[in-house]
């Protein structure tokens, strides 16, 4: 069957056509500027790019130009869509797995726009777009929430009055599940173990990075909250920050909730220690000879290095720390900097094995490590697709 992969933003959808059969991207690319000026399309269709310059009102308009080009290359004879996939960041507490998309559970998806009010309203408009121009296909969605929805009461729980978290569902929802979820079971691979008796730290580190404790498949901590703002320092998120300051925000520079979100979501992070860029790799080339692109480098390590700590104690020991995402796949320099300082855990890294280059599942540990470290390029396409494929199947068995 082949499945498309959908994940829809504000002014951007990304598609991925996935063949099944042999679990094979045959397309994937994104669409950007979309309802904006100067808008386009890029692609990559079977190895070979493309680039398409298209003012795009829409995100319908989006998506009918995207799968013109897919007509004209992959969906050709009697290959069609089999069923379509949907990322959707916000699940709250009622989506624990993925679903097929009814009318009730996309109102549902609207309402929890009031945790992901940047991600869920163009998640649900990405959908309906789909159905539009899919009507008799399966959809699906794929909550990132989904993989953490069964951490214990004490590790999602803040210390609010109860009854009002209660009221607002003010708790950790945990995000990036998906990634954490297919990295954990490639790590257990790896290492020739059964995941349901395997400890696992993954560390999806990109320009919203989260630090996880995979327990026996499960996930028992996250270092993300109710929003994606929670944890490390991230590109131009703030990560954990003491409540205090933002009333001294309130107070001191007249912020309302709204511009509060704002300096929080995108003026933080990589680009607000450094001045410089949210990039890792532009503040890796500075940082010899700048010291706020240091300081901002060596905060995001030292945060990722206290995760991996934490998790360590709260899971009673640790089998395998994997490293994925754009910043976790690529900063050697990273890698090294944390790994080194855990060998008071007996972990050894193999700077050889670090440095290398590969883009392939991989130990970078030494061969007398007590931890197995990994370096395992993320796949969130290929999950939601499968979990789409297994359900469109069920459904059409029944």
């Amino acid at each position: 069957m082949l499945i498309l992969v959908l994940n829809a933003g504000s002014s951007s959808l990304k598609f991925n056509l996935m063949d099944m059969d042999h679990e094979e991207s045959l397309a994937d690319g994104i669409a950007e500027r979309v309802g904006l000026s100067e808008g386009f399309i890029r692609w990559t269709i079977q190895g070979e790019k493309g680039r398409l310059e298209l003012e795009m009102n829409n995100h319908r308009k989006a998506l009918t130009a995207i799968l013109e080009q897919l007509h004209r290359t992959v969906l050709v004879g009697d290959r069609e869509v089999g069923a379509v996939g949907h990322r959707v960041v916000h699940g709250g507490t009622r989506f624990s797995r993925p679903e097929v998309i009814t009318p009730a559970m996309l109102v549902e998806i609207d309402e929890l726009a009031f945790y992901a009010p940047l991600h869920n309203p163009p998640n649900a408009l990405g959908i309906r777009t789909a159905q539009e121009l899919f009507p008799r296909v399966p959809q699906v969605a794929v909550f990132d929430t989904a993989f953490h929805h069964n951490m214990p009461d004490y590790a999602y729980t803040y210390g609010l009055p109860y009854e009002l978290s209660q009221k607002l569902g003010l708790r950790r929802y945990g995000f990036h599940g998906t990634s954490h979820q297919y990295v954990a079971e490639r790590t257990a691979a790896l290492i020739g173990r059964p995941l349901e008796r395997t400890k696992i730290i993954t560390c999806h580190l990109g320009n919203g990075s989260s630090i996880t404790a995979v327990k026996h498949g499960r996930s028992v901590d996250t270092s993300m909250g109710l929003t994606p703002l929670e944890g490390v320092i991230m590109g131009t998120r703030c990560g954990n920050v003491d409540p205090g300051v933002l009333a001294t925000l309130v107070e001191h520079e007249g912020l309302d909730g709204k511009a509060l979100s704002a300096l929080l979501n995108k003026k933080c992070g990589l680009l607000g220690i450094s001045g410089l860029s949210s990039d890792c790799r532009e503040l890796e080339g500075a940082m010899g000879r700048n010291k706020r692109a240091r300081l901002a480098l060596e905060m995001l390590w030292y945060g990722v290095l206290k995760y991996v700590g934490a998790y360590t104690a709260a899971m009673n020991g640790v089998d395998a720390i994997t490293f994925t995402a754009g910043i976790g796949e690529n900063s050697a320099t990273l890698r090294s900097w944390i790994c080194t300082r855990l060998t008071y855990l007996g972990v050894k890294l193999d700077e050889e094995r670090n440095r290398a280059p590969g883009k392939t599942d991989r130990l970078i540990s030494a061969p007398d490590s007590a931890i197995a470290l990994a370096v395992i390029p993320t796949n969130e396409e290929l999950m939601i697709a499968r979990e789409t494929l297994r359900l469109a199947t069920a459904g059409a068995a029944r």
